[in-house]
Protein backbone atom coordinates (compact mmCIF):
# COMPACT_ATOMS: atom_id res chain seq x y z
CA UNK A 1 0.00 0.00 0.00
CA UNK A 2 1.32 3.21 -0.72
CA UNK A 3 1.93 5.75 1.55
CA UNK A 4 -0.29 8.53 1.57
CA UNK A 5 1.17 12.40 2.16
CA UNK A 6 -1.67 14.36 3.76
CA UNK A 7 -1.78 17.93 2.30
CA UNK A 8 -2.31 20.27 5.08
CA UNK A 9 -5.42 22.67 4.02
CA UNK A 10 -5.33 26.13 3.20
CA UNK A 11 -6.83 28.44 5.23
CA UNK A 12 -8.84 31.08 3.11
CA UNK A 13 -9.17 34.50 3.53
CA UNK A 14 -12.01 35.63 5.63
CA UNK A 15 -13.33 38.47 3.96
CA UNK A 16 -15.50 41.29 4.55
CA UNK A 17 -16.90 42.88 1.12
CA UNK A 18 -18.13 47.01 1.33
CA UNK A 19 -21.36 46.48 -0.52
CA UNK A 20 -22.85 49.88 -2.26
CA UNK A 21 -25.85 47.46 -3.75
CA UNK A 22 -24.40 49.15 -7.45
CA UNK A 23 -23.15 47.47 -10.76
CA UNK A 24 -19.14 48.09 -9.79
CA UNK A 25 -19.69 46.78 -6.14
CA UNK A 26 -21.52 43.51 -8.02
CA UNK A 27 -18.75 42.72 -10.51
CA UNK A 28 -16.63 42.86 -7.64
CA UNK A 29 -18.49 40.41 -5.71
CA UNK A 30 -18.94 38.30 -8.09
CA UNK A 31 -15.00 37.77 -8.61
CA UNK A 32 -14.58 37.58 -5.02
CA UNK A 33 -16.82 34.51 -5.20
CA UNK A 34 -14.82 32.88 -7.72
CA UNK A 35 -11.37 33.62 -5.88
CA UNK A 36 -11.48 29.93 -3.98
CA UNK A 37 -8.47 31.12 -1.57
CA UNK A 38 -11.20 33.75 -0.44
CA UNK A 39 -14.35 33.54 1.59
CA UNK A 40 -16.90 36.42 2.17
CA UNK A 41 -18.15 36.37 5.33
CA UNK A 42 -20.34 39.78 5.59
CA UNK A 43 -21.46 42.50 3.40
CA UNK A 44 -20.70 46.01 4.75
CA UNK A 45 -23.46 49.19 3.86
CA UNK A 46 -23.19 52.33 4.76
CA UNK A 47 -26.81 53.52 5.75
CA UNK A 48 -28.26 56.88 6.61
CA UNK A 49 -29.65 56.31 10.04
CA UNK A 50 -32.14 59.24 9.99
CA UNK A 51 -34.01 58.09 6.66
CA UNK A 52 -32.75 54.67 6.73
CA UNK A 53 -31.61 54.86 3.09
CA UNK A 54 -28.19 53.76 1.70
CA UNK A 55 -25.63 56.39 1.48
CA UNK A 56 -25.53 58.54 -1.46
CA UNK A 57 -27.49 55.71 -3.36
CA UNK A 58 -30.81 56.80 -1.69
CA UNK A 59 -31.99 52.96 -1.45
CA UNK A 60 -34.26 52.08 0.82
CA UNK A 61 -32.85 49.94 3.83
CA UNK A 62 -35.71 47.11 3.36
CA UNK A 63 -34.52 47.07 -0.63
CA UNK A 64 -30.94 47.04 0.85
CA UNK A 65 -31.76 44.07 2.88
CA UNK A 66 -33.98 41.89 0.30
CA UNK A 67 -30.72 42.30 -1.85
CA UNK A 68 -28.44 40.73 0.84
CA UNK A 69 -30.36 38.31 1.61
CA UNK A 70 -30.67 37.26 -2.45
CA UNK A 71 -27.44 36.96 -2.69
CA UNK A 72 -27.52 34.71 0.37
CA UNK A 73 -24.43 36.77 2.63
CA UNK A 74 -25.27 38.21 5.75
CA UNK A 75 -25.59 42.13 5.81
CA UNK A 76 -23.66 44.30 8.76
CA UNK A 77 -24.79 47.69 8.39
CA UNK A 78 -22.90 51.13 9.51
CA UNK A 79 -25.54 53.43 10.67
CA UNK A 80 -24.57 57.26 9.93
CA UNK A 81 -26.02 60.40 11.41
CA UNK A 82 -28.72 62.40 8.53
CA UNK A 83 -25.76 64.61 8.07
CA UNK A 84 -22.86 62.55 8.81
CA UNK A 85 -19.12 64.51 8.11
CA UNK A 86 -15.62 62.63 7.76
CA UNK A 87 -15.42 62.50 11.29
CA UNK A 88 -18.52 60.56 11.93
CA UNK A 89 -17.66 58.30 8.98
CA UNK A 90 -14.76 57.44 10.36
CA UNK A 91 -15.32 56.87 13.57
CA UNK A 92 -18.21 54.20 12.29
CA UNK A 93 -16.27 52.62 10.49
CA UNK A 94 -13.23 52.02 12.63
CA UNK A 95 -15.72 50.14 15.03
CA UNK A 96 -17.28 48.34 12.48
CA UNK A 97 -13.65 47.30 11.85
CA UNK A 98 -12.85 46.24 14.94
CA UNK A 99 -15.81 43.95 15.76
CA UNK A 100 -15.17 42.34 12.18
CA UNK A 101 -11.49 41.94 12.74
CA UNK A 102 -12.56 40.37 16.48
CA UNK A 103 -14.80 37.81 14.40
CA UNK A 104 -11.58 36.69 12.72
CA UNK A 105 -11.65 38.82 9.19
CA UNK A 106 -8.58 39.96 7.91
CA UNK A 107 -9.51 41.54 4.47
CA UNK A 108 -11.59 44.62 3.18
CA UNK A 109 -13.05 44.08 -0.71
CA UNK A 110 -13.82 47.05 -2.83
CA UNK A 111 -15.29 47.56 -6.14
CA UNK A 112 -13.20 50.72 -6.74
CA UNK A 113 -12.05 51.06 -9.97
CA UNK A 114 -9.36 53.55 -10.76
CA UNK A 115 -9.21 56.38 -8.12
CA UNK A 116 -5.53 56.84 -6.13
CA UNK A 117 -6.34 58.58 -3.36
CA UNK A 118 -9.13 56.85 -2.62
CA UNK A 119 -7.49 53.48 -2.65
CA UNK A 120 -4.73 54.52 -0.31
CA UNK A 121 -7.35 55.86 2.19
CA UNK A 122 -9.17 52.56 2.35
CA UNK A 123 -5.65 50.92 2.60
CA UNK A 124 -4.15 53.11 5.13
CA UNK A 125 -7.66 52.56 7.50
CA UNK A 126 -8.04 49.03 6.82
CA UNK A 127 -4.02 48.55 7.73
CA UNK A 128 -4.89 50.26 11.39
CA UNK A 129 -6.75 47.57 11.98
CA UNK A 130 -4.51 45.02 11.16
CA UNK A 131 -6.20 44.37 7.92
CA UNK A 132 -5.50 44.22 4.28
CA UNK A 133 -7.60 45.56 1.51
CA UNK A 134 -8.65 43.71 -2.23
CA UNK A 135 -9.68 45.15 -5.34
CA UNK A 136 -10.57 42.93 -7.55
CA UNK A 137 -11.51 45.75 -10.46
CA UNK A 138 -8.83 47.85 -9.94
CA UNK A 139 -7.11 49.41 -13.92
CA UNK A 140 -10.07 47.45 -15.55
CA UNK A 141 -10.97 49.64 -18.54
CA UNK A 142 -14.41 51.04 -17.63
CA UNK A 143 -16.06 50.51 -20.99
CA UNK A 144 -14.96 46.84 -21.32
CA UNK A 145 -15.61 46.47 -17.15
CA UNK A 146 -19.34 47.56 -17.75
CA UNK A 147 -19.41 45.69 -21.01
CA UNK A 148 -18.44 42.27 -19.07
CA UNK A 149 -21.14 43.47 -16.13
CA UNK A 150 -23.79 43.02 -19.22
CA UNK A 151 -22.40 40.16 -20.01
CA UNK A 152 -22.39 38.08 -17.29
CA UNK A 153 -26.30 38.85 -17.01
CA UNK A 154 -26.53 41.29 -14.31
CA UNK A 155 -29.43 43.86 -14.64
CA UNK A 156 -28.64 47.30 -13.20
CA UNK A 157 -30.83 50.77 -13.08
CA UNK A 158 -29.24 54.18 -12.31
CA UNK A 159 -30.90 54.94 -8.94
CA UNK A 160 -29.16 58.41 -8.52
CA UNK A 161 -27.12 60.79 -10.78
CA UNK A 162 -25.19 64.26 -10.67
CA UNK A 163 -27.48 66.85 -12.09
CA UNK A 164 -24.73 68.89 -12.75
CA UNK A 165 -23.20 65.40 -15.29
CA UNK A 166 -26.68 64.22 -16.26
CA UNK A 167 -30.24 64.92 -16.86
CA UNK A 168 -33.11 63.80 -15.07
CA UNK A 169 -34.02 61.54 -18.27
CA UNK A 170 -30.60 59.01 -17.06
CA UNK A 171 -32.13 59.13 -13.39
CA UNK A 172 -34.39 55.69 -13.30
CA UNK A 173 -33.17 53.81 -16.80
CA UNK A 174 -31.64 50.80 -17.12
CA UNK A 175 -28.24 50.18 -18.34
CA UNK A 176 -28.31 48.50 -21.88
CA UNK A 177 -25.52 48.35 -25.11
CA UNK A 178 -26.95 52.17 -25.45
CA UNK A 179 -26.18 53.48 -22.68
CA UNK A 180 -22.72 54.00 -23.46
CA UNK A 181 -23.44 55.50 -26.73
CA UNK A 182 -26.19 58.25 -25.30
CA UNK A 183 -23.71 59.64 -22.23
CA UNK A 184 -22.32 63.10 -22.49
CA UNK A 185 -18.65 63.58 -23.26
CA UNK A 186 -16.57 63.40 -20.24
CA UNK A 187 -18.82 60.90 -18.32
CA UNK A 188 -17.21 57.80 -16.83
CA UNK A 189 -18.95 54.78 -18.49
CA UNK A 190 -19.26 53.07 -15.09
CA UNK A 191 -19.57 56.66 -12.88
CA UNK A 192 -16.56 56.03 -11.26
CA UNK A 193 -16.03 59.94 -10.53
CA UNK A 194 -19.80 59.86 -8.81
CA UNK A 195 -21.16 61.14 -12.02
CA UNK A 196 -24.33 58.21 -11.21
CA UNK A 197 -24.98 55.50 -8.84
CA UNK A 198 -27.01 52.37 -9.94
CA UNK A 199 -29.10 49.40 -8.13
CA UNK A 200 -28.19 46.21 -9.20
CA UNK A 201 -31.88 43.37 -8.99
CA UNK A 202 -30.42 40.44 -11.06
CA UNK A 203 -27.04 38.74 -11.74
CA UNK A 204 -25.05 35.12 -11.63
CA UNK A 205 -24.14 36.29 -7.89
CA UNK A 206 -28.39 36.31 -6.88
CA UNK A 207 -30.28 33.45 -6.48
CA UNK A 208 -33.16 35.13 -7.53
CA UNK A 209 -34.07 38.85 -8.65
CA UNK A 210 -35.15 41.87 -6.87
CA UNK A 211 -38.40 42.24 -7.63
CA UNK A 212 -39.43 45.83 -7.03
CA UNK A 213 -41.17 48.60 -8.56
CA UNK A 214 -40.34 52.77 -9.51
CA UNK A 215 -41.74 55.40 -7.93
CA UNK A 216 -40.78 59.28 -8.43
CA UNK A 217 -37.87 60.76 -9.52
CA UNK A 218 -37.34 63.59 -7.58
CA UNK A 219 -33.96 66.47 -7.01
CA UNK A 220 -32.87 67.02 -3.74
CA UNK A 221 -29.77 69.84 -2.92
CA UNK A 222 -26.71 69.10 -0.25
CA UNK A 223 -24.41 71.59 1.07
CA UNK A 224 -21.12 70.98 -1.17
CA UNK A 225 -18.39 69.00 0.64
CA UNK A 226 -15.17 70.53 2.13
CA UNK A 227 -17.12 73.44 3.70
CA UNK A 228 -16.63 75.85 0.41
CA UNK A 229 -19.82 76.66 0.47
CA UNK A 230 -22.85 76.16 -2.66
CA UNK A 231 -24.70 73.55 -3.24
CA UNK A 232 -24.59 70.00 -5.35
CA UNK A 233 -28.18 68.89 -7.14
CA UNK A 234 -28.53 65.20 -7.42
CA UNK A 235 -31.17 63.42 -8.92
CA UNK A 236 -32.59 60.02 -7.01
CA UNK A 237 -35.25 57.83 -8.12
CA UNK A 238 -37.06 56.04 -5.70
CA UNK A 239 -37.67 52.23 -5.81
CA UNK A 240 -39.89 49.65 -3.38
CA UNK A 241 -40.26 45.98 -3.31
CA UNK A 242 -43.10 44.20 -4.73
CA UNK A 243 -44.07 42.65 -1.65
CA UNK A 244 -45.75 39.77 -2.72
CA UNK A 245 -42.60 38.52 -5.17
CA UNK A 246 -40.37 38.93 -2.62
CA UNK A 247 -41.91 36.91 -0.31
Amino acid sequence: MKNMTSVPHKIKRQAVFNWSGGKDSALALYYALQDEDCQVKKLLTSVNGAYNRVTMHGVRLEVLQEQARRIGIPLKLLILPGQPDMAAYEEAMKAAIGELRQEGITHGIFGDLFLEDVRRYRESKLAAAGMKALFPLWKKDTTETLHEFLDLGFKTMLVCVDASKLDSGFCGRIIDRDFIKDLPRGVDPCGENGEFHTFVFDGPIFKNPVYFEKGETVLREYDSPGGKGGKSSFWFTDIRLKKAEAL
